[in-house]
């Protein structure tokens, strides 16, 4: 370490200890963080194609598909499936866009 001698001791320990304190604090915030989810308290309604849009749950509940607008139709539906598959990155086939857009127009 260079020694610059307008720099007093006091003023190099003043630097050096925050500093440390966030190098030792580094390794405790990269650990995993663990949580139990809560229990299913709804599922989605039956109805034909019910188990293709089963695939929505791996992002949310089935409540969140009771808050939107009731009888929205399928241009609602359909906009509803792009958005998470663009917007969200929802790990939905393409192939079944169609298919739970016509399964929640139907059924919500």
């Amino acid at each position: 370490m260079l020694r610059r001698p307008d720099v007093k001791p006091m003023k190099r320990l003043a630097f050096a200890c925050p500093l440390s304190l966030v190098v030792l604090a580094a390794p405790a915030a990269a650990n995993p963080l663990t949580y139990e989810l809560p229990n299913k308290t709804a599922s989605l309604k039956p109805g034909p194609g019910v188990e293709t849009a089963e695939v929505c749950l791996a992002c949310h509940s089935a409540d969140y598909i009771t808050t939107q607008p009731s009888n929205k139709g399928k241009v609602f539906w359909a906009a509803e499936v792009q958005k998470m598959i663009k917007l969200y990155k929802a790990p939905i086939d393409p192939a079944d866009a169609a298919a739970i857009a016509d399964y929640l127009a139907a059924t919500y």
